[in-house]
């Protein structure tokens, strides 16, 4: 397939525009300028179409400008668009209503609302410290959690997001993530994650962190940044064993897993798991910033003053997320499963067709394509990731990389089979042409 789309006059006058003023620490994919987008299809100020397997990194749940969603900001805005935190409001009421029917817990829930998945972290962090009057945690090497201070301690997925920035939130020690692709523990013929656990108790609780002192393990039900791994199904419930023996809070981050991306309301849900609080934002709003934690009522015990901001319970994300709950709720999530299972068998016949691809991994529409230099030693292909990518775009596909080499396909939840067929045929013949790059 040769390429098609090409940059105009329009996209490098924006992009000389954007350098002259906007950030150098924005990590740019490519020269994508986009003018708008319609469900799974976005258009660039060229007038070029592509299809959106990326969904502004999974934030786009329910497809660019879904009407209803437009919609629900529209009603809103007419009413008022801001009133502080120091007040109530309906919406705020019943968005976080809504929320709680979709707990992975049997407690009852209460929820606490920010603007972005890093605000979530922060806030789980400040609400575990107070609530088990301890100051020091876990986390998973290959995390992302967010760039903040608090966040950033236990983001370890890429050496850049902390170069500089030291010292970070101290109390933080990282465990091995049990990625079954490329184990770095020995695991004796048993299930990988329960040897990490094993590895937590008998190692980081033994000798570097004691556990009377841990207030909580924070971890992704599936790694996001850190290349879409999904864990071995011992994991989650050995974890939760350890987190119930020591009194050890366990915190969820489903900020780019949950609201349905996997087929289900939280990821954690696919190992029969309850965590003590969870962390969305991301896809709860279909694009509008919004963020915040969900807990057990048990749990979230802080006095009033002890955690806020000026934008929690805004309206308009409330209405946005209101409206995305409900179409996730109606049928997306459902699509989301039969969609993803669709294209995880489909991609499992272009991988036997193509040596570069070592691994397709996922859960629903959280999927990963991980490019080796051979199948047998599983060495990461970064440079062939990274081709593939390029030129999937140039061919009029928009994707992200994660990892150190894997291509992350992660689209809008309403997502239909045909768009997903010609996707399908884009990407093959994109890493046909990478292939013969080598």
């Amino acid at each position: 397939m040769s390429t098609s789309k090409q940059i105009g006059s329009k996209t490098e006058a924006y992009l000389e525009r954007d350098k002259a003023v906007i950030s150098p620490s924005y990590p740019r994919a490519y020269p994508f300028v986009m003018d708008h987008g319609k469900g799974s299809e976005v258009w660039d100020v060229e007038g070029n179409r592509y299809i959106d397997l990326a969904a502004g990194i999974a934030v786009c749940s329910t497809g660019h400008s879904h009407p209803k969603v437009v919609q629900s900001i529209k009603d809103q805005a007419e009413k008022f668009l801001h009133i502080s935190s120091d007040f109530y409001h309906p919406v705020w009421i019943k968005f976080s209503e809504k929320l709680v029917s979709t707990a992975p817990f049997k407690e009852p829930a209460k929820i606490f609302l920010g603007n972005s998945g890093a605000e979530a972290v922060e806030a789980a962090i400040k609400l575990a410290r107070h609530h088990t009057g301890r100051q020091q945690f876990i986390g998973f090497y290959g995390a992302f959690h967010g760039r903040t201070m608090g966040a950033l301690a236990f983001t370890a997925s890429k050496p850049v997001y902390r170069q500089g920035f030291m010292p970070l939130m101290n109390g933080v020690v990282h465990a091995p993530y049990p990625d079954p692709y490329r184990p770095i523990l020995e695991t004796n013929g048993r299930d990988y994650g329960e040897t990490v656990v094993d590895y937590i108790e008998n190692v980081i609780l033994k000798h570097a962190l004691p556990p009377d002192d841990c207030a909580a393990i924070l971890v992704e039900p599936i790694q996001g940044e850190g290349g879409y791994i999904v864990p071995t199904d011992g994991f989650f419930p050995a974890l939760r064993k350890l987190c119930d023996k020591y009194g050890i809070l366990l915190i969820d981050d489903e900020v780019q897993a949950g609201v349905g991306r996997t087929g289900k309301w939280w990821a954690i849900e696919h190992w029969d798991v309850e965590p003590d609080i969870v962390c969305f934002a991301k896809g709860i709003a279909s694009g509008v910033p919004l963020g915040g934690i969900m807990a057990r009522e048990s749990v979230m015990d802080w006095p009033m003053g002890a955690h806020g901001n000026t934008y929690g319970g805004n309206p308009l994300a409330c209405s946005a997320g209101l409206a995305t709950l409900e179409l996730i709720g109606a049928s997306f999530r459902e699509n989301a499963a039969e969609m993803g299972t669709y294209f995880m068998d489909a991609l499992a016949e272009i991988q036997v067709r193509h040596p570069s691809i070592g691994d397709v991994r996922g859960k629903g529409l959280m999927i990963g394509i991980d490019f080796v230099k051979d199948k047998q030693s599983r060495k990461p292909d970064k440079a062939l990731r990274d081709r593939v990518e390029k030129i999937a775009f140039e061919n009029g596909l928009i994707t992200l990389g994660c990892g150190e080499s894997v291509v992350r396909l992660a689209p809008p939840l309403n997502i239909s089979q045909s768009i997903i067929d010609e996707s399908l045929k884009i990407l093959e013949a994109s890493i046909t042409e990478a292939e013969k790059e080598r």
